[in-house]
C-alpha cells in the first residue's frame, strides 16, 4: 500500500469469522490467531499493511451498537457479544418505534406511535438514555404508525395527516409540510436518498412519489438522458434492463428535501404504474421549473371562468335564497333548503363520464323528485322569509330533520314523505345536530337561547341546557372528547359534557373593538377532523379553538371596511377552509396556518350580468373530495366549484414564517386585496 494513501476501503459483506477477527482487533489492538480462514488471514495482512505504511493510524469504521425496538416500547442497545443488552430505554408512547442516526452518526432519533395514536419524534441523549428534544407538530391521534427519516445532518421528515412533515433537527417546531399533490395515505412512509436530494413517499394506491430539490432535479435529468440513450440502443439490440422494474407512479410538483427553507425546485418524474416495464422502457418526464418559483410563494387568484371548473345546478322551480346546503354523506347528491321552506335535492348520475356517480363539476346532476312528485316542505310561520332555517342529515342519508320557523319535520329522503312533526313554536328551532353515536338523539338549538336534547324514538326531551342569553346559532359534537360545543347570537361559545349534559366552560368571542356587526352571519362552529379543535366563524373573523381549554389558537380577523364573511367551513380533510364573503368573493385558507392560499373572484363563477346583490350565503364541502365545494346564493342558485384538472388543487400552502404554523393574519380587502402580512 502506498505511503500516505487516504483511500477508505469499505467492505459491505463478510463471513462471521472475518468479522470476528476485525472485532478482536478493534477491542484489543491485537490480531487473533484463532481463525485460519483465507479471508481472515487476508484481513490480518491488510491490517498489518495499513498499520505499517499509513502516515495516520489505521482505523476500522464499525457500528458500535445495534439498537432493537419492540412492541412494548422497549429500546435495547447491544454490543457484538452474547452478554445481553447493555442499555434499556423506554420509547415515548410505549409501542411501535423506529430509530435512525443522523448521517454522520452523531445524533440519535426515534419516532413512535402509541396504541392511542399519539406520535412522538424525539432526539436522544445516547449516553444517558434520556430524551434530549421532543419535536412538535403531530396530530393528537394519528391514523397509523408514523414513519420517519433523516437527511444531511439537518432535517427530519415524517409522514402524518396525509402529509410529509419536515423539521430542522435543532428546532422542535414544525418547519413545513408537503402534500405532494395529494394521494398520500394517512401515515405515508418516507425515505431520503443518501445525498438528501430525493425523497420517496408511499401513496395510498401502493405507488411511490419521488420529491426532488434542485440537485435531485439535475440527477433526474441525467437519468432521463441515460434512459433515452438506452431506449435507442434497445430498439436495435436486446439489452438487459438498467434497473429493476419500475412499477410505481412518481409525480411531484413541489419538494422540500434538503433545503433550509423547506422549499425546493419543483420537479417530477412520471413512470408507468404497475406495467412491469424497466427504466429502459419508460422515459421519465421531468418538469423543470425555476428556483425562484419555489422560493417565492404566490397567492393563487382565480379571476376568469376558464381558470376553474364551475357548474350551476339547474332548477326548474322558482326558488328564493338558499338558506342551508349540504352534500349527502355518500357524496352523490346535494341537498338545499331554500328560504321558502322547500328542499331541493340534486343527484349525480353514474355513467361513462362519471364512473363513480359522485358529485362533480364535470357532469350536470338531476333535480330529483320521487314519482309521486311531492316536495319536502317545512311547516312555516306567517313570514317564512324571516324565519331561521335549519336541517340535519342522518349518517346513512335516509332521513333529514328540518325546520323553518314552525314545527320540526322528519322527512324520508327516498320518498320525501313526512315521517313526523314535533315541537311547535314557541320557541322555534334555530339549529339541529344529530348525536354522532345515536341518530335517535338530536340536539336542538332554540330561539329562546336553550338547547334541548331530544329523543325522537320516545318523543321526549331528555335535557334542557341553559347558558346562552340569545338564540342558538351553531352546534357541533366531538365523539372523541364526548362534548357538545354551542354558539349563540350572544357571541358566546359553550362546551357541554355529553355524559351528563353539564356545562364545562364558556367564553365570549373576541370581536374587534369598534367594529359594527350586521348579523349577516350568525356565529357557527364546526369540529376539525381531529375532533379536538373546532372552527368558529363570525362575520368579523375566522378562528380555530382548542376545545379542552376553550382558547383560540389561530385567528383571522376581517379588516375594517372589508366585505364581511357570510359563511365558512372545513374541507373534508380539514386541510382547507372555504369562506364566502358579502362581495361574492370566495377565499380558501390553509387551515394549519389560517393564511390565505387561494382567492376566487365572482367573475370566475358568476354570469357577467348578475346583480351585485347576489352573493353566497352558505358553503358546503364535499365529504370525500377535499378540493370540491358548493355555494348557495341569495338568488337561489347553487354552484359546484373545483380546480382545473391540470391544477388538481387550490394553489400551494403558504410557507410558514419562522418555522411557526400558529400565526395571526389579517383579512383581504374584499375581492381586490392581496394576502396580508401576519401579525
Amino acid at each position: 500500500m502506498r505511503e500516505g494513501a487516504t483511500q477508505c476501503i469499505k467492505i459491505d459483506d463478510m463471513e462471521y469469522e472475518v468479522f470476528e477477527s476485525l472485532l478482536h482487533f478493534i477491542y484489543t489492538d491485537k490480531l487473533s490467531d484463532s481463525c485460519r480462514d483465507d479471508k481472515a488471514i487476508a484481513m490480518r495482512h491488510l491490517l498489518v499493511a495499513t498499520d505499517s505504511y499509513a502516515r495516520e493510524p489505521a482505523s476500522v469504521c464499525c457500528t458500535h451498537f445495534i439498537f432493537s425496538t419492540a412492541l412494548d416500547g422497549k429500546i435495547k442497545a447491544w454490543l457484538y457479544d452474547n452478554l445481553g443488552s447493555r442499555v434499556d430505554y423506554d420509547a415515548p408512547g410505549h409501542w411501535c418505534t423506529t430509530m435512525a442516526y443522523s448521517a454522520d452518526g452523531s445524533r440519535l432519533f426515534s419516532c413512535g406511535t402509541s396504541k392511542d395514536g399519539e406520535s412522538h419524534l424525539v432526539e436522544w441523549n445516547e449516553s444517558e438514555g434520556a430524551v434530549k428534544r421532543t419535536y412538535q407538530g403531530f396530530r393528537k391521534r394519528s391514523m397509523g404508525v408514523v414513519q420517519f427519516d433523516t437527511t444531511r445532518n439537518r432535517f427530519l421528515a415524517a409522514g402524518d395527516e396525509f402529509l410529509i412533515k419536515i423539521w430542522d433537527m435543532d428546532t422542535t417546531s414544525l418547519l413545513t409540510t408537503i402534500d405532494a399533490d395529494g394521494g398520500l395515505p394517512a401515515s405515508p412512509r418516507v425515505r431520503f436518498n443518501k445525498e438528501g436530494t430525493l425523497l420517496a413517499v408511499s401513496t395510498h394506491d401502493n405507488g411511490i412519489k419521488i420529491l426532488a430539490n434542485a440537485d435531485g432535479a439535475r440527477l433526474l435529468r441525467t437519468l432521463e438522458n441515460r434512459s433515452f440513450d438506452a431506449s435507442r440502443s434497445a430498439s436495435e439490440t436486446v439489452t438487459k434492463p438498467l434497473m429493476n422494474p419500475l412499477t410505481a407512479v412518481a409525480a411531484v410538483s413541489a419538494a422540500a428535501a434538503g433545503t433550509s427553507s423547506g422549499n425546493a425546485a419543483a420537479s417530477a418524474i412520471t413512470a408507468m404504474n404497475g406495467d412491469n416495464r424497466s427504466l429502459v422502457d419508460v422515459k421519465p418526464r421531468i418538469v423543470d421549473e425555476s428556483l425562484d418559483k419555489s422560493k417565492v410563494w404566490k397567492l393563487m387568484e382565480i379571476t376568469e371562468l376558464n381558470q376553474c371548473r364551475s357548474l350551476k345546478l339547474t332548477d326548474n322551480m322558482r326558488t328564493s335564497k338558499i338558506s342551508r346546503l349540504i352534500y349527502t354523506n355518500s357524496g352523490v347528491a346535494i341537498l338545499a333548503l331554500a328560504s321558502n321552506a322547500v328542499h331541493l335535492l340534486w343527484k349525480w348520475p353514474r355513467n361513462d363520464r362519471n364512473s363513480t356517480g359522485k358529485a362533480t363539476a364535470n357532469v350536470s346532476p338531476q333535480l330529483w323528485q320521487p314519482p309521486s312528485g311531492i316536495l319536502m316542505t317545512n311547516d312555516i310561520t306567517d313570514n317564512p322569509e324571516e324565519a331561521v332555517h335549519c336541517f340535519a342529515l342522518s349518517k346513512n342519508d335516509s332521513y333529514v330533520m328540518s325546520a323553518s320557523g314552525g314545527k320540526i319535520s322528519l322527512f324520508n329522503m327516498m320518498t320525501f314523505k313526512t315521517m313526523t312533526t314535533f315541537m311547535p313554536p314557541p320557541p322555534a328551532a334555530t339549529f339541529l345536530a344529530f348525536h354522532p353515536q345515536d341518530n335517535n338523539i338530536i340536539a336542538i338549538g332554540m330561539d329562546d337561547s336553550t338547547i334541548q336534547i331530544y329523543n325522537v324514538r320516545i318523543d321526549e326531551v331528555k335535557s334542557k341546557l341553559r347558558g346562552h342569553s340569545k338564540k342558538i346559532t351553531g352546534l357541533a359534537f366531538s365523539n372523541v372528547l364526548n362534548v357538545l360545543v354551542s354558539s349563540g347570537a350572544d357571541a358566546q361559545i359553550c362546551v357541554w359534557s355529553t355524559d351528563g349534559w353539564d356545562k364545562l366552560r364558556s367564553r365570549f368571542l373576541q370581536i374587534p373593538s369598534g367594529r359594527p356587526t350586521s348579523n349577516i352571519l350568525d356565529t357557527r362552529v364546526q369540529f376539525h377532523q381531529d375532533q379536538l379543535h373546532f372552527l368558529v366563524v363570525h362575520e368579523t373573523q375566522i378562528a380555530i379553538y382548542e376545545t379542552t381549554k376553550l382558547e383560540p389558537v389561530k385567528q383571522w380577523p376581517v379588516r375594517e371596511n372589508s366585505a364581511p364573511i357570510t359563511h365558512a367551513m372545513f374541507s373534508c380533510d380539514s386541510q382547507l377552509i372555504y369562506a364566502s364573503f358579502l362581495d361574492a368573493t370566495v377565499c380558501i385558507f390553509n387551515a394549519s396556518s389560517l393564511r390565505l392560499q387561494c382567492r376566487i373572484l365572482p367573475a370566475s363563477y358568476l354570469p357577467q350580468n348578475i346583480s351585485s346583490s347576489v352573493y353566497p350565503v352558505v358553503v358546503a364541502a364535499h365529504p370525500s373530495e377535499a378540493n370540491q365545494f358548493a355555494l348557495g346564493l341569495t338568488d337561489g342558485g347553487v354552484y359546484v366549484l373545483e380546480p382545473l384538472e391540470s391544477e388538481r388543487k387550490w394553489g400551494n400552502p403558504p410557507p410558514a414564517e419562522n418555522g411557526s404554523t400558529s400565526n395571526l393574519s389579517t383579512a383581504p380587502n374584499g375581492a381586490s386585496s392581496s394576502d396580508q402580512p401576519e401579525r
